[in-house]
Protein backbone atom coordinates (compact mmCIF):
# COMPACT_ATOMS: atom_id res chain seq x y z
CA UNK A 1 0.00 0.00 0.00
CA UNK A 2 1.27 3.47 -0.90
CA UNK A 3 1.13 5.97 1.99
CA UNK A 4 -1.38 8.80 1.64
CA UNK A 5 0.14 11.80 -0.18
CA UNK A 6 2.90 9.69 -1.72
CA UNK A 7 0.63 8.37 -4.49
CA UNK A 8 -0.04 11.90 -5.75
CA UNK A 9 3.68 12.63 -5.71
CA UNK A 10 4.41 9.39 -7.58
CA UNK A 11 1.74 10.19 -10.18
CA UNK A 12 3.24 13.65 -10.64
CA UNK A 13 6.70 12.16 -11.10
CA UNK A 14 5.35 9.69 -13.67
CA UNK A 15 3.72 12.61 -15.56
CA UNK A 16 7.01 14.51 -15.45
CA UNK A 17 8.87 11.54 -16.99
CA UNK A 18 6.26 11.17 -19.74
CA UNK A 19 6.35 14.91 -20.47
CA UNK A 20 10.14 14.95 -20.62
CA UNK A 21 10.13 12.08 -23.13
CA UNK A 22 7.88 14.16 -25.40
CA UNK A 23 10.49 16.92 -25.76
CA UNK A 24 12.77 16.84 -28.78
CA UNK A 25 15.95 18.92 -28.36
CA UNK A 26 17.29 20.23 -31.66
CA UNK A 27 19.49 22.88 -33.18
CA UNK A 28 18.34 24.72 -36.30
CA UNK A 29 19.64 27.19 -38.86
CA UNK A 30 18.08 30.26 -40.38
CA UNK A 31 19.70 30.62 -43.80
CA UNK A 32 18.49 33.47 -46.01
CA UNK A 33 19.79 34.03 -49.54
CA UNK A 34 20.46 37.36 -51.26
CA UNK A 35 16.89 37.37 -52.64
CA UNK A 36 15.52 37.20 -49.08
CA UNK A 37 14.33 33.60 -49.45
CA UNK A 38 14.61 31.19 -46.52
CA UNK A 39 16.12 27.73 -46.92
CA UNK A 40 13.75 24.98 -45.77
CA UNK A 41 14.06 21.21 -45.91
CA UNK A 42 11.64 18.30 -45.90
CA UNK A 43 12.81 15.02 -44.45
CA UNK A 44 12.08 11.74 -46.18
CA UNK A 45 8.68 10.34 -45.21
CA UNK A 46 7.28 13.70 -44.03
CA UNK A 47 5.16 16.44 -45.58
CA UNK A 48 6.20 19.49 -43.55
CA UNK A 49 9.11 21.79 -44.40
CA UNK A 50 11.36 23.05 -41.61
CA UNK A 51 14.65 24.78 -40.88
CA UNK A 52 17.74 22.70 -41.57
CA UNK A 53 19.37 21.19 -38.50
CA UNK A 54 18.69 18.27 -36.24
CA UNK A 55 19.31 16.45 -33.01
CA UNK A 56 22.43 16.51 -30.89
CA UNK A 57 24.95 13.68 -30.70
CA UNK A 58 26.26 12.90 -27.20
CA UNK A 59 28.74 15.52 -25.99
CA UNK A 60 28.10 18.03 -28.79
CA UNK A 61 27.55 21.71 -28.23
CA UNK A 62 24.76 23.36 -30.21
CA UNK A 63 27.16 24.93 -32.75
CA UNK A 64 29.01 21.63 -33.21
CA UNK A 65 25.75 19.75 -33.76
CA UNK A 66 24.50 22.30 -36.28
CA UNK A 67 27.74 22.32 -38.27
CA UNK A 68 27.63 18.50 -38.42
CA UNK A 69 23.95 18.36 -39.39
CA UNK A 70 24.31 21.00 -42.12
CA UNK A 71 27.22 19.10 -43.63
CA UNK A 72 25.49 15.70 -43.45
CA UNK A 73 22.12 16.90 -44.74
CA UNK A 74 23.02 19.64 -47.23
CA UNK A 75 26.76 19.48 -47.90
CA UNK A 76 27.27 22.87 -46.24
CA UNK A 77 30.75 23.33 -44.82
CA UNK A 78 30.73 25.79 -41.92
CA UNK A 79 32.58 26.49 -38.70
CA UNK A 80 30.96 27.06 -35.30
CA UNK A 81 32.40 30.60 -35.16
CA UNK A 82 30.43 31.50 -38.33
CA UNK A 83 27.10 30.94 -36.58
CA UNK A 84 25.17 33.82 -35.02
CA UNK A 85 23.01 32.74 -32.08
CA UNK A 86 19.41 33.94 -32.48
CA UNK A 87 17.90 32.37 -29.40
CA UNK A 88 16.18 29.44 -27.76
CA UNK A 89 12.62 28.64 -28.83
CA UNK A 90 9.90 26.07 -28.13
CA UNK A 91 7.05 24.99 -30.43
CA UNK A 92 4.89 22.01 -31.28
CA UNK A 93 6.80 19.38 -33.23
CA UNK A 94 5.90 19.26 -36.91
CA UNK A 95 6.07 15.52 -37.51
CA UNK A 96 5.63 13.99 -34.04
CA UNK A 97 2.13 14.53 -32.69
CA UNK A 98 2.05 15.39 -28.99
CA UNK A 99 5.73 16.37 -28.91
CA UNK A 100 7.42 19.71 -28.41
CA UNK A 101 10.69 20.85 -29.94
CA UNK A 102 13.18 22.89 -27.93
CA UNK A 103 15.54 24.56 -30.38
CA UNK A 104 18.69 26.60 -30.25
CA UNK A 105 18.56 28.64 -33.44
CA UNK A 106 21.47 30.20 -35.31
CA UNK A 107 21.74 32.21 -38.50
CA UNK A 108 24.36 31.45 -41.09
CA UNK A 109 25.44 33.02 -44.36
CA UNK A 110 26.45 30.54 -46.99
CA UNK A 111 27.98 30.66 -50.43
CA UNK A 112 27.82 27.87 -52.91
CA UNK A 113 25.23 25.26 -53.73
CA UNK A 114 23.23 23.12 -51.34
CA UNK A 115 21.97 19.64 -52.14
CA UNK A 116 19.57 17.34 -50.30
CA UNK A 117 21.62 14.56 -48.71
CA UNK A 118 21.10 11.90 -46.02
CA UNK A 119 17.44 11.92 -44.90
CA UNK A 120 16.55 15.14 -46.73
CA UNK A 121 14.02 14.44 -49.47
CA UNK A 122 13.58 18.00 -50.71
CA UNK A 123 14.82 21.52 -50.12
CA UNK A 124 13.33 24.79 -51.16
CA UNK A 125 14.08 28.49 -51.01
CA UNK A 126 10.85 30.07 -49.78
CA UNK A 127 9.83 33.68 -50.26
CA UNK A 128 7.84 34.40 -47.10
CA UNK A 129 5.16 36.05 -49.25
CA UNK A 130 4.43 32.51 -50.49
CA UNK A 131 4.27 31.00 -47.00
CA UNK A 132 0.69 29.80 -47.42
CA UNK A 133 1.64 27.63 -50.43
CA UNK A 134 3.61 24.96 -48.52
CA UNK A 135 3.23 23.25 -45.13
CA UNK A 136 5.85 24.68 -42.75
CA UNK A 137 6.73 23.65 -39.18
CA UNK A 138 5.29 25.65 -36.28
CA UNK A 139 8.82 26.46 -35.03
CA UNK A 140 9.57 28.22 -38.30
CA UNK A 141 6.24 30.01 -38.70
CA UNK A 142 5.68 31.03 -35.07
CA UNK A 143 9.21 31.68 -33.79
CA UNK A 144 11.86 31.96 -36.51
CA UNK A 145 10.15 33.84 -39.36
CA UNK A 146 9.10 36.70 -37.04
CA UNK A 147 12.84 37.27 -36.44
CA UNK A 148 13.22 38.05 -40.14
CA UNK A 149 10.40 40.59 -40.03
CA UNK A 150 12.16 42.35 -37.12
CA UNK A 151 15.38 42.48 -39.10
Amino acid sequence: MVPRGVQGWADGLRHLRVSASRVIRIVAALIVNDAGEVLLVRKRGTTVFMQPGGKYEPGESAPEALVRELNEELGIVARPDELEHLGYFEADAANEAGHTVEAEVYSLRITGPVSPLAEIEELLWLDLADLDTVPVAPLSVEKIFPLIARG
